[in-house]
């Protein structure tokens, strides 16, 4: 299946609107996918108030295995608009030497319809990358006074690059110093993935 294609990065002010989206979005997705998805959770910067994006919604979809979850996904979502990327794993930051099997994924991505733009990850539950998609989402909304800096850092890296690949590459390391921020508050706090939809959602 072919690969999604997206113009260049354009990142814009945050909209308050976006956590009702979000949620609503979530909401559909649980009803579409049924049981295999075991929590749909509204992630990235669309979901931390305050923040600048770009207008696309991320979903993270928690499942226990991936190759089940496409082939009972692929339908649904097809009926939705979505298509299936082939991007199948996610950056291991740096300083780790994990197997790149532990980062793998699923991505579908619904762009340029009628309806909102949004990138569905599918990842395995207790994965690394669907803990980090958790936590740095929950660290920038327990810390409102980082959010300005790491904004800024996106418009101004979105306004240089024409390239949404090249965007997302050099996002990868800032994210990485951040969950490497993040890691200790959530020791300290005993976070858990899932928790901070309640303990740190926006009110």
């Amino acid at each position: 299946m072919p690969d999604d294609t997206t113009p260049g990065p354009v990142v814009v002010e945050h909209d308050s609107a976006w956590q009702a989206q979000g949620a609503a979005l979530a909401s559909d997705m649980r009803a579409a996918l049924g049981p295999p998805a075991l929590h749909v959770e509204h992630i990235g910067s669309t979901a931390i108030p305050g923040m600048a994006a770009k207008r696309v919604f991320d979903l993270q979809v928690s499942v226990l295995d991936l190759g089940e979850a496409e082939q009972a996904f692929d339908r649904p979502l097809a009926d939705l608009g979505f298509l299936r990327s082939l991007h199948r794993h996610d950056h291991v930051p740096a300083g780790r030497d994990d197997d790149a099997e532990l980062w793998a994924k699923r991505l579908w991505s619904r762009r340029g319809g009628p309806d909102v733009d949004v990138h569905l990850h599918v990842r395995l539950l207790g994965s690394p990358n669907e803990r980090l998609a958790l936590l740095f989402r929950d660290w920038f909304r327990a810390h409102p006074e980082a959010v300005p800096a790491y904004a800024r850092f996106k418009s101004v890296l979105a306004g240089t690059v024409s390239d949404t690949g090249v965007y997302s590459d050099v996002k990868d390391p800032v994210v990485d110093l951040v969950i490497t921020i993040a890691e200790p508050w959530a020791a300290a706090t005993g976070w858990t993935p899932h928790d901070g939809a309640a303990r740190w959602a926006p009110a």
